[in-house]
């Protein structure tokens, strides 16, 4: 199926690993040219380093921290000075949090609220007025199922992912007029390194079987009975990057193996 990427310039933050890097890989072999967008410069060098040699498309890197205006800028800058702009945005910088409302100090809810919420609004801001003038775009913002279903452990993070989806549907009222689609997408349990570490952790004084951790959380929690690969949900994004979705505009896709409990 041509998905009409070809030539596509797409900008990926938190690109070096998980599912932004999937989702790099995913769009370049669409032929779609790459800005991965990452704080640490070493991963971000290892991640292009996992594409094709010889492939026809161009993998720029950003070393910057998006959860900063002036690291936004940086990011905004080296698009506009590597490819004129843009055609894709994938906001995918985020972490999982670990909290109580009580105890959590502002320093914290104002660090994610800049990480989940103003690098996506500060990356677009910077970005539209490119895609509008290559003619139109698409901007996907990398939520959670948390935003919906929260997880009792990580307050700051389903507020903030829940802000998220209210930016994506706000975004694609005001930015389908100029021909750019927006919309969110919710994973649930997904196989990151993010998510291997956190396990390791909570298993260290207990065997050290993360394993086992995952696959009972998973059983627990999705019908499908696993978690997902990075792969998967980046089908999903290319998908809905691509000219096959272009009807799709506003909407907060799950991709949860059923783990949501409403309709």
């Amino acid at each position: 199926m041509d998905m009409g990427l070809q030539n596509k310039v797409a900008v990926i933050t938190g690109g070096s690993v998980g599912i932004g890097l999937a989702v790099a890989k995913g769009l370049a072999a669409e032929g779609s040219h790459i800005v991965l967008v990452a704080r640490d410069a070493g991963r971000l060098e290892a991640a292009r380093s996992e594409f094709a040699a010889g492939a026809k498309v161009k993998v720029a890197t950003v070393a910057c921290d998006v959860a900063t205006a002036e690291g936004c800028a940086i990011a905004i800058a080296a698009v506009q000075k590597e490819f004129g702009g843009a055609d894709i945005l994938i906001n995918n910088a985020g972490t999982g949090s670990n909290e109580t409302i009580m105890e959590a100090p502002d320093s914290k809810w104002q660090y994610y609220w800049d990480l989940h919420v103003m690098a996506a609004t500060r990356m677009a801001r910077g970005l539209v007025p490119m895609m509008k003038h290559r003619g139109g775009g698409v901007i996907l913002n990398n939520s959670s199922i948390c935003a919906s279903q929260p997880l009792w452990y990580e307050p700051i993070y389903n507020v903030t992912k829940a802000a998220l989806v209210m930016l994506s549907k706000t975004m694609a009222t005001e930015f389908i007029k100029d021909g750019i689609r927006v919309n969110a997408i919710n994973p649930g349990f997904v196989l990151t390194p993010d998510w291997i570490k956190t396990a390791k952790q909570l298993t260290a004084d207990s065997g050290g079987d993360w394993q086992g951790y995952i696959d009972q959380l998973a059983k627990e929690n999705a019908p499908i009975g696993r978690f997902s690969s990075p792969e998967e949900i980046a089908n999903f994004f290319v998908f809905l990057c691509s000219a096959r979705a272009s009807y799709s505009v506003g909407s907060t896709y799950f991709i949860d193996g059923g783990m949501l409990k409403t309709i």
